[in-house]
């Protein structure tokens, strides 16, 4: 059962009943979720999460739904991959990825934030479900809204990469190009949930969408064994991701199914898209806006929704917060897949290259434990790599050919 109680803001902490608001209407601040912990900590133990199915719902308590899980039945519960060979490679005793690029059914994270939000919009009775997306919320909105035989719209920049495209028409949904950037999207879709009174996951929905993204520290601290890493390194768009991810981690510890020190968490961007780290490098309390320009589209949010909670966490934890520029990126993709076998799509390849520069850098010394979080799948973006890879050797069909071929490179090392 759910001991969801209510909303609460992030900043001025007005409490509001379990409705559809989505921000304060007192300071204009994010809402978040509240909950009965004394009577989550009855029923979430680690005996009954370990006898639940394998998906996220095994948290229920610390959701904020009222009856039953209507979809992502088969979401989440991604691999914790201990990546000994990039390890090495980078000089580091403790390296894991966590893996949301298999996530079911649309291979990113956004397989956990969306089913919450479908679920609260079909018990607010909402019948038309939609979002504005830089590609893979895009694609987990359609998918689950096929699955839940609901109306669904999905807004876009019309310069979204075309796998990402393919992502979210194959499910049949109204799909819709606007001839701008991600937040000029996501004002226009801000306009049209208040005009017709449509549920969009990411923004009037967004208090219980974000709740989702909790799962993702909650498996993290699961699947190492209810213990906490050192440092957790997540890439930041509109923001939803690391707070929760540092909220997952206070919730276990308040519900006592973990001890111990808090992970420091520290924000990845790409440096053509960067408010959060100029304002963590400023001081500032609020990101200011920016225009975005990087390969890393999924990431390329300028103004970032929940921005004042990824500073406020990032320096709560003693995280710090690094760029990475586009050939980071593509080298960090790149050096993931021939290392781990793990193809994930630049807002992966950003957070790797962070990692790095903060390792690089000294802020997150090679002997403790790390965990990078890789949320989305190249496969959707391969066309970033296209330049980067070498061509595939052309041959005949003989034997005695390739066995040339084969004499001609044996003495050439292999790559990684």
């Amino acid at each position: 059962m759910s001991v969801f109680t209510g909303l609460r803001c992030a900043m001025c902490k007005t409490e509001f009943p379990a409705k559809a608001l989505y921000v304060c209407d007192q300071c204009l601040g994010p809402l978040e979720a509240c909950y009965d912990y004394e009577a989550v900590r009855t029923t979430l133990t680690r005996d009954a999460i370990a006898a639940r199915p394998q998906n996220l719902w095994r948290y229920r308590e610390l959701l904020p739904i009222e009856g039953e899980p209507r979809t992502g039945l088969h979401s989440g519960c991604t691999p914790l991959v201990r990546a000994e060979r990039l390890a090495r490679e980078l000089g580091v005793a403790e390296l894991y990825i966590k893996d949301d690029s298999v996530n079911h059914p649309s291979l990113s994270y956004k397989d956990r934030v969306v089913p919450v939000a479908a679920t609260r919009a079909i018990e607010l009775g909402f019948d038309t479900f939609g979002c504005a997306s830089t590609g893979n919320l895009g694609n987990s909105v359609a998918a689950h809204a096929a699955r839940l035989g609901l109306t669904c719209y999905v807004f876009i920049p019309q310069s979204l990469e075309p796998g990402k495209i393919v992502g979210s028409s194959v499910s049949a949904p109204h799909v819709v190009g606007i001839d701008g950037n991600y937040d000029d999207v996501n004002r226009l879709c801000t306009q049209v949930g208040d005009r017709y009174g449509w549920a969009f996951a990411n923004i009037n929905l967004r208090s219980y969408y974000a709740e989702g993204a909790k799962t993702y520290g909650f498996e993290i601290v699961e699947q190492l064994g209810w213990r906490y890493p050192q440092h957790v390194v997540s890439p930041v768009a509109g923001g939803t991701l690391l707070p929760r991810i540092g909220r997952a981690f206070r919730e276990l510890r308040e519900v006592g199914l973990a001890s111990g020190d808090l992970p420091r968490i520290h924000a990845a961007q790409a440096a053509g898209c960067s408010p959060i780290i100029d304002a963590l490098e400023s001081g500032a309390t609020h990101p200011e806006p920016v225009k975005p320009n990087t390969i890393a589209k999924s990431i390329a949010i300028g103004n970032p929704a929940d921005g004042y909670q990824v500073l406020e966490t990032v320096r709560r934890t003693g995280g710090a917060g690094a760029r990475a520029t586009d050939p980071e990126i593509l080298d960090a993709i790149g050096l993931l897949a021939r290392t781990e076998g793990i193809f994930t799509e630049p807002a992966g390849g950003t957070t790797l290259a962070a990692t790095i520069n903060l390792l690089n850098a000294g802020t997150i010394p090679r002997d403790e434990s790390i965990v990078v979080c890789v949320t989305g799948n190249g496969y959707k973006t391969s066309n970033v790599m296209t330049d980067q890879l070498r061509k595939p050797t052309r041959l005949g069909r003989s034997l005695r050919e390739f066995e040339a071929f084969l004499a001609d490179h044996s003495t050439q090392p292999v790559q990684g």
